[in-house]
């Protein structure tokens, strides 16, 4: 039996967790966030740097999906993948993405508007042979983004470099697998109210400094 619509209709809850006030934040949004996000950690909100990363594709429709940020820094927030992924093909032809964190255990969400680069080679590389073995076999095995046969196919490439790699414990990068650098120049922070009158503070970055402003819910 099919959902009924009224179902999905009725599905509501009150946002009572907290309050936002732009005379309490930091005016530093980078700041901000990282108090936020400690908040997340303390809460125990399930993978709290799952981060929705959202990248417009060649034919114009926006793409979006789940990466984890790896690091948060007053230049900008950090992600890693395969620069011959979907997600990096974008980035090279048009580097402007948005970021969305969503921290349902606290009814707060975070937005961000950036301009995306790729790390340099050494903090690839050292976050690379920082992941474990079996993570760095996959960065080697999975073409990813590419059309492939069946499982078996990806399976078979993962033994191939287990073989490869029986005897070392931490494996060369590849050349396809790398960091990118995500430079905020919007940041939205979203606290759930009642009766739907949400705190929204927006940051925008103007002539290098950041200036900010409530938004109406």
């Amino acid at each position: 039996m099919g959902i009924e619509h009224k179902d999905i209709a009725a599905i509501r809850e009150d946002y009572t967790k907290g309050i936002l006030s732009e005379v309490d934040v930091d005016y530093n949004p980078i700041l901000q966030f990282k108090y936020w996000f400690r908040q997340a950690i303390e809460a125990e909100v399930i993978e709290p740097n799952a981060m929705v990363l959202s990248t417009v594709s060649l034919d114009g429709y926006p793409s979006s999906r789940v990466v984890l940020m790896k690091d948060i820094k007053e230049d900008g927030i950090s992600f890693f993948t395969n620069y011959e992924s979907q997600k990096s093909i974008d980035i090279e032809r048009n580097d402007k993405v948005s970021i969305l964190f969503f921290w349902p255990e606290l009814q707060r969400q975070v937005r961000i508007d950036a301009t995306a680069s790729r790390l340099n080679e050494e903090e690839s590389t050292e976050y690379f042979q920082s992941r474990p073995k079996a993570s760095q076999i996959g960065a080697w095995a999975s073409p990813q983004s590419q059309i492939i046969p069946n499982r078996d196919f990806l399976e078979e490439r993962v033994d191939f470099y287990k073989n490869q790699y029986t005897e070392v414990s931490i494996l060369p990068r590849p050349l396809h697998w790398g960091g990118f650098l995500l430079k905020p120049i919007r940041f939205e922070f979203w606290q759930g109210r009642a009766s739907r009158l949400h705190d929204r503070i927006l940051y925008t970055m103007e002539d290098n400094l950041w200036v900010l402003n409530r938004l109406a819910p």
